[in-house]
């Protein structure tokens, strides 16, 4: 396996496409690791006002977000940083 191309990832018997990827789920607490220790009110707040990636209701009161969505969220507020001129010193 030295010189071959790499393995492609198998989930239960079937490769792990682009699509299934994209389709990963983040968790409350996998935001809270990622940084973003706000309140759920805070939360809510963003999804209503677009400020952040609406949730996906898992079952009950089980929620969670499209990691696709979270990292493209990341990235916005990257560019948003480099438009914005916050003070002068």
């Amino acid at each position: 396996m030295s010189s071959q191309e790499p393995v492609p990832l198998v989930m239960k018997g079937k490769k792990m496409t682009d699509e299934k990827l994209t389709k990963t789920l983040a968790t409350r607490e996998d935001l809270q690791r990622m940084g973003i220790n706000v309140s759920r009110t805070t939360l809510l707040r963003w999804e209503l006002n677009g400020r952040f990636p609406r949730r996906i209701r898992i079952g009950g009161t089980t929620v969670a977000w499209l990691m696709s969505e979270i990292d493209q969220w990341f990235v916005e507020r990257s560019e948003e940083r480099s438009r914005m001129h916050y003070a002068e010193y």
